[in-house]
């Protein structure tokens, strides 16, 4: 767009001008010239070169007096620190704009302004260069200015963001990384403003943020601009997108998570100085997402597109993390920022640690866990900046929210708790950089935590982390992966909770043989079926008002349960696809449906409920049928629409052969044909008489997944819960072994898989040995017994085949 001296627009920038226009703004340009074309929305603008940052000190002779000032700096003493950069800034805001500069941007903001409109709004950001480390990232250590108009904010703007070099935290920043102050320029991206003041905004990285999974894009959303969910003031609804069957054209969204969103930035009124302001969330809109399906599909394309791209040129894999903002009036996305993420993509992958917490006590905070680890501390609370000098190493953080004018007492602490925000805001994105466990969004932290407690912070239990009174004892298991040799038997796991599934895919695994539903309906349901499908027949007004509570926002209260199953399954199915996912429809018991919300209304009383109506006899019965209904609407929706087809489904305590034809009949008229779209339907064979008649259920199913826990009671006929009879209770038994032997050899001999679910391997090796030695094709271990296991295994199976020759 002509010539000049400091303006290069977005057109003419490729991500090779780092140098010149730094990370931000060269990715802004990659991205305008590379990617507009395949449907990618970048808003156009220019970039004034770090050419100008120079000449700006040059002009005004600043270049010594700011060496002068960072003489014998100790980044340590906070005070000094604060008190060196503020006197950089201003000599850098006395400096001002040159004439010929500001002659340069001006006439770039009139042509940007013929295209978007006269006196357009802008958004001024730093872009930070490091000549000799072109990858090194400077993310959110510079200024932002958002909702700028006219010449003199403009102006003002730019100078603000050449000052902002020398904020705080990207003094620290270049000292902890051995950064020359003087050889990082400062570039100024001026674009278009989306106006998502109007909607939302967000981030999204190609990446899991806290197990390193890279086969999802996971997005933070809020409504207005995008400044709330950086700085973690708001706690945002959360999405997870499966990029393989993404790619293939499906609507795999496996998981969405309803974040507060209690307030939002927008505009400032009028003619104010104010440029943004922060105003409350009406209530309605807080329980609702601020994005629908396909834009959640649409950014997660976005994604998949950016990160192609850049991995295309980068000759590997390059997770991204991205903003994004919708135009309220226009209804566009547009994307706003990209680099390569540059926490978890780093870690090295042949390496498997592990957290494991020793003791337990009374949970004090929960909120959303950042990082796997667990760290015990003395817990300081910081209600403001002017108490950062107070913070002694060690010491457990504990604060409303952090900025990025806290991180050179951020690195010193041990742990990090926060009331607002979500897993992409300040303060997680530092925690996972310095590599400490951070609590956010635990709300009443800074109530309910007084400094000198002793806590401990687990961030190694799922997605909830928890702070714990005291000082608890906790371990860590390192296992090199690269000296685990693969055993020939398939080697899968047990898994009830999806929130573990990112993370226990990263284990040597063929997959999962048994996904429980009982933990999903549990802990994310909580209401019992068929209360969702006749909530007339609950009586007692507290159990309707939770109920109502729980399922807002859903056009039915069926549609409750089946989005909410399908997202847990379909989570876990997407962290181990392709590999087979067996997951196990409802097996709770009468007395453990009771326990639901409105569960009385819909059960009996059972003597012995352990041996009642549970498992296939439900499913097909009046008083389950529609429960079984809406379980089954899940399934599909996970195999069709998010495309898991690696998902096999599993009938529980299936008794009789009749109850064979009955259950799969009702589930072919829900749409699950066994056979159809590669549709498998194994049983659980943990009934004696599924073992006597293994030739006639071999029929009906295509494999049977041994039970050690049920087929040890009912072989043995000892209750598993009895505490007097807990030594009867035996898997290692030989009338089970026999039992197990032959339903092993009934499976082969009608060719079909053969596996064993049950607790019985995890707890004894040798039983797993002897699983082995019999012929069985997987065992399924508890996760933290496969790395102990395996070796066994493979023990036994060079042991056959040395006998055989």
């Amino acid at each position: 767009m002509g010539n000049s001296n400091y303006i290069r627009w977005f057109e003419d920038i490729t991500i090779d001008d780092v140098p010149l226009v730094g990370g931000k703004n060269a990715s802004l340009g990659e991205m305008y010239r590379e990617l507009t074309n395949r449907g990618v929305k970048i808003p156009n603008g220019f970039a004034v070169t770090a050419d100008a940052y120079w000449h700006v000190l040059k002009s005004a002779g600043a270049l010594e007096k700011l060496k002068n000032i960072f003489e014998g700096l100790d980044t340590e003493n906070v005070h000094d620190l604060s008190e060196r950069g503020k006197k950089a800034r201003n000599i850098i805001l006395d400096a001002g704009i040159p004439d010929d500069l500001w002659n340069e941007i001006k006439e770039a903001y009139d042509k940007l302004s013929e295209q978007y409109g006269s006196d357009t709004d802008v958004a001024v950001r730093s872009s930070a260069t490091a000549e000799d480390l072109p990858n090194a990232s400077f993310a959110g250590q510079q200024e932002t200015y958002l909702n700028i108009h006219g010449y003199h904010s403009l102006k003002d703007a730019c100078s603000r963001c050449f000052a902002s070099l020398f904020t705080d935290r990207a003094i620290s920043y270049r000292v902890n990384n051995n950064f020359d102050h003087f050889k990082v320029g400062l570039s100024v991206g001026v674009m278009k403003m989306v106006r998502s003041d109007l909607a939302s905004s967000g981030v999204m990285f190609t990446i899991d943020t806290e197990t390193g999974f890279e086969d999802v894009v996971f997005i933070t959303a809020t409504y207005g601009l995008g400044e709330n969910i950086v700085q973690g003031l708001v706690n945002p609804d959360e999405y997870y997108v499966f990029k393989p069957t993404l790619k293939e054209g499906l609507m795999p969204i496996v998981n969405k998570a309803l974040g507060e969103k209690e307030i939002k930035m927008i505009y400032g009124q009028g003619d104010s100085r104010v440029l943004t302001r922060n105003v409350d969330v009406p209530a309605a809109d807080r329980r609702r997402f601020c994005i629908n399906d396909q834009e959640i599909l649409q950014l997660a394309s976005y994604g998949v597109t950016i990160e192609d791209h850049y991995s295309k040129k980068n000759g590997k894999r390059l997770p991204m993390d991205i903003e994004w903002a919708k135009d309220g009036e226009t209804g566009e996305i547009f994307i706003v920022q990209a680099r390569p993420e540059t926490v978890q993509s780093q870690k090295e992958k042949d390496t498997l640690e592990t957290y494991i917490l020793d003791e337990r006590s009374s949970i004090i905070v929960t909120g959303r866990s950042v990082g796997s680890k667990i760290a015990t501390g003395k817990v300081r609370v910081i209600q403001g900046v002017s108490e950062l000098s107070s913070f002694k190493s060690g010491e457990v953080l504990v604060a409303d929210t952090t900025t990025p004018d806290w991180e050179p007492v951020m690195k010193k602490a041990a742990a990090i708790i926060t009331n607002k925000g979500g897993r992409t805001c300040h303060a997680a994105i530092v925690s996972r950089e310095l590599g400490i466990p951070a609590v956010v969004g635990a709300g009443n932290a800074t109530d309910k935590l007084e400094s000198g407690m002793e806590v401990t912070l687990s961030c190694a239990e799922g997605d909830v982390g928890k702070v714990y009174e005291g000082a608890l004892e906790f371990h860590t298991e390192s296992v090199d992966l690269k000296e685990i040799e693969s055993a020939k038997t398939d080697i899968m796991m047990n898994l009830g909770n999806p929130e573990a599934a990112f993370g226990l895919s990263m284990i040597p695994n063929s997959g999962i043989g048994l996904a429980r539903l009982e933990f999903i309906i549990s802990n994310y349901i909580r209401i019992h079926p068929m209360a969702l499908v006749h909530p007339e027949k609950v009586e007692d007004t507290s159990s309707l008002e939770e109920i109502e509570n729980l399922t807002k926002g859903y056009e039915s209260k069926e549609d409750y349960f089946v989005e909410k199953l399908s997202f847990g399954v379909g989570t876990i199915a997407a962290a181990f696809y392709p590999k087979p996912v067996v997951v196990r429809m409802s097996d709770f018991k009468s007395n453990e449906y009771k326990s639901l919300l409105g569960g009385k209304y819909f059960e009996f009383e059972e003597n012995n409920p352990m041996l009642g109506f549970r498992g296939a006899s439900r499913y097909y019965d009046e008083r389950y049928r529609e429960g079984f209904a809406l379980e089954c609407r899940a399934m599909k929706r996970v195999r069709e629409e998010m495309g898991l087809t690696n998902l096999i489904l599993m009938i529980p305590f299936c008794r009789r052969i009749e109850e064979a034809e009955k259950v799969l009949s009702e589930m072919k008229n829900h749409g699950l044909e066994r056979g159809k779209n590669e549709l498998q339907i194994y049983v659980m064979c943990e009934i004696p008489s599924n073992i006597l008649l293994v030739d006639e259920f071999s029929k009906y199913f295509d494999g049977f997944s041994i039970g050690s826990n049920d087929l040890t009671q009912l072989t043995l006929g000892v209750d598993r819960d009895s505490e007097i009879l807990a030594e009867a209770f035996d898997e290692r038994d030989e009338a089970v072994k026999k039992i197990v032997s032959m339903a092993i050899k009934g499976a082969k001999r009608n060719g079909k898989h053969s596996g064993l679910c049950g607790q019985a391997p995890s707890d004894f090796p040798e039983f797993a040995e002897f699983l082995v030695k019999e012929g069985i094709d997987s065992i399924s271990l508890n996760p933290d017994s496969v790395m102990k296991i395996v070796p066994r295994i493979r023990q036994a199976e060079k042991e056959m085949e040395k006998r055989d020759g």
